[in-house]
This record gives structure tokens, sequence and C-alpha cells, in this order.
């Protein structure tokens, strides 16, 4: 979608267009989990966990922290990575508003 498209939607519908977007992707997914289950911020050890390439993983992380899922902080030579929990839990509330518009669907609908 362009980006003039994106002010007919709601601010709303674009942060939640922008994580799917973010999600959208087998690798993403592998990587969200990763950083989900880490007791701390991982730092590297993401390219041994996927199987990826260095860079493919770099591109796949740039994704996910301009769509605010992730956060990074730069120590020394390396960027650790952990999720960003609030804007996690932003995103946990939007899903549940977009799922909970679906309760007001007809029974006898197509």
């Amino acid at each position: 979608m362009g980006r003039t498209k994106s002010s007919l939607f709601s601010e709303k519908q674009n942060r939640l267009a922008a994580s799917f977007k973010a999600l959208a992707h087998p690798a993403r997914l592998a990587i969200l989990q990763e950083l989900l289950t880490s007791e701390q911020c991982i730092c590297g050890d993401l390219v041994t966990e996927t199987g990826l390439a260095q860079a493919t993983v770099s591109q796949h992380l740039k994704e996910m922290k301009e769509a605010g899922l992730i956060k990074g902080n730069v120590e020394g030579v390396k960027v650790c990575y952990c999720i960003d929990r609030k804007n996690w839990e932003k995103l946990k509330l939007e899903m549940e508003w977009l799922f909970n518009q679906a309760l007001v669907l007809r029974e006898d609908c197509c």
C-alpha cells in the first residue's frame, strides 16, 4: 500500500497493519519466540538459533524494531534485542479489540 493511502485509515488500523506485516514471516515469528522465551536480551545468538544468515536476521530485526515489537540496545560492538513490553501489551489490547469486533457478527451471515 502506498504511503499516501495510509491516511485513509485510523491510527489504530495503520498500527495494527504495521504489526501484522512485521509478524507475517516465519523467520520473524521464530525470532520473536526466541526473544519471548529468553529471560534476558539476546545478543547475537539469533543467527545460531534460526539458522539464517546474519544479514537476513538483521533485516528481520530491523523490520520488527521499526514496527515497535522489539527494541535494541547497543552494548559495545553488539546490539542486544528484547521484546518491547509496552508496545507488546498495546498490540495485545489492539488485537483483542479487533477480535472482539467479531462478537457483533450475525449468526446467519454467509
